[in-house]
């Protein structure tokens, strides 16, 4: 099972661990394309502050963001998994998994970045903020910039096994299953049930909960079908939709009453 997250937008300090070593990173394929963005966005934040703030779409009180980017290649590195805070993050709890289940995180989960592409979350990087919706003056979109590496490296990656997909818009837009890989793919909404509607606090909490659940289960399913039985075991309503074709992913609504 491979299990696709989106980042978060608030991160932890980087620390004081030893800086980044961008070819130490998983997923090597990536390489050149993160020496790109992290290349542009380093000089972009150490030059005109106010049109980096601009660029990446920070306000005022985070102007201190900024010039933590300029220091990305010094900073100390943490693995992503502490850096990445936030609902989700919090709800999947990673640091307080059994051993068992951090192993399988290790190995099913997928982080994406606007600045790295996708990272594993034992991957050691610094604090960052550069979102998938940012457009560099040099790079152009990156949502756009990441879709051709992505589709080179992430087929690989996902092996013959379930694809779950837990990202926001903006992040899917770097890479989009296809084929058969899209037939073994699940995109999943967490809908209040009464209301049938998608609330973002509630959504996040929720598909943290389910990473959370899947692997301290030691769940494994192989395919959709299989997941959509894992979950209500799990205890969740889960709604389900087959494709209407092939290299189609499947869409999953799990519904929950209350919202927290």
């Amino acid at each position: 099972m491979l299990v696709l997250l989106p980042p978060s937008e608030g991160k932890a300090s980087s620390g004081r661990g030893a800086p980044l070593k961008p070819e130490s990173l998983s997923l090597p394929g990536l390489t050149a394309a993160r020496e790109a963005v992290l290349t542009e966005l380093v000089e972009l934040c150490a030059g005109d502050e106010d049109k980096a703030r601009e660029v990446l779409g920070l306000s005022e009180g985070l102007r201190g963001e900024v010039a933590k980017n300029a220091e990305l290649r010094t900073a100390g590195a943490r693995p992503a998994g502490e850096i990445y805070t936030g609902v989700l993050y919090d709800a999947l709890g990673l640091a307080t998994l059994d051993a068992s289940a951090k192993r399988r995180a290790a190995r099913s989960l997928l982080v994406f970045s606007g600045l790295w592409g996708a990272v594993r979350v034992t991957d050691r990087i610094p604090s960052y903020r550069c979102s998938m919706g940012v457009r560099l003056p040099g790079l152009g979109a990156l949502g756009a910039h990441w879709r051709t590496p992505m589709a080179s490296v992430l087929p690989e990656v996902a092996g013959d096994g379930l694809v779950l997909d837990l990202r926001s818009a903006a992040y899917a837009t770097a890479w989009k299953p296809k084929g058969e890989v899209a037939g073994r793919t699940a995109s999943v909404r967490v809908l209040h049930a009464p209301t049938r509607k998608v609330v973002s606090h509630f959504n996040k909490a929720t598909k943290g909960r389910i990473v959370r659940g899947l692997l301290t289960a030691g769940a494994d399913p192989k395919s959709p079908a299989e997941l959509v039985t894992a979950l209500r075991e799990l205890g969740y309503v889960v709604e389900a939709e087959a494709p209407a074709k092939a290299g189609q992913a499947w869409a999953l609504d799990v519904l929950v009453d209350e919202v927290h």
